[in-house]
């Protein structure tokens, strides 16, 4: 059955204590999910280059202690108030852009960037700008880019979750969370690409790749 009152839960996570040095594996406990909220239980993750920027940055947006990590696949342990947009067992991905659904950017198809949920890099949960993490020591870990994917426990805005197919493989998924959803944004909303466009597309890393070509024109 669904959890109705979660409990906080304690589990491994690598913990950024200091700029640029080594990542400390720590207990931490992570906080029941708030209204319009989800803990997940993270089953893959990847490393994002955008990770160790941050990872190597001394001063804000770098702030310490801090879980990094925002390219994953979880399932849904528990739900906070309000959500009805997934529900315990469920496959999601996070992403460190939100997508409420509602408000006039993200119903347009010209947009990806959510005006009731904006993107900003002050660490926090997006509605009230609180962290989910204490150490053992019950002082506030921060998370990074609302995902915080190092922990085997995380607690994400519905906002920045998307369900997917159980069956697709764990090690793909998580591909979905950053890499090809930049490409597929930088291509449909940032560029304004339409089927039929005649495009070049520079870099063969995660985001060129993931560019939807398949919708161009080849001429």
């Amino acid at each position: 059955m669904e959890e109705k009152s979660p409990k906080p839960i304690r589990c491994k996570a690598a913990v950024s204590r200091a700029a640029g040095e080594p990542l400390q594996i720590e207990e931490v406990e992570v906080a029941p999910p708030k209204a319009h909220e989800a803990r997940i239980k993270i089953v893959c993750t990847s490393l994002c280059h955008s990770d160790l920027t941050f990872w190597r940055m001394k001063d804000f947006p770098g702030v310490y202690p801090r879980i990094l990590g925002h390219e994953a696949v979880g399932v849904v342990e528990s739900v906070g108030e309000g959500v009805e947009e997934v529900v315990v067992g469920d496959t999601v991905v996070p992403a460190f852009l939100a997508h409420c659904k509602d408000c006039v950017d993200c119903r347009s198809e010209r947009s990806n960037l959510c005006s009731n949920l904006p993107f900003n890099l002050t660490p926090g949960m997006p509605r009230d700008r609180t962290t989910r993490f204490t150490d053992s020591k019950g002082n506030p870990v921060h998370n990074f880019l609302f995902v915080s994917s190092f922990s085997q426990y995380t607690v994400v805005d519905v906002g920045h979750l998307t369900k997917v197919d159980p069956g697709i493989p764990y090690d793909k998924a998580c591909l979905l969370s950053c890499g090809v959803s930049t490409g597929v944004g930088a291509a449909w909303k940032v560029a304004e690409v339409e089927a039929g466009s005649s495009v070049a597309i520079f870099g063969l890393g995660a985001v060129g790749l993931a560019v939807p070509s398949k919708y161009f024109s080849k001429n």
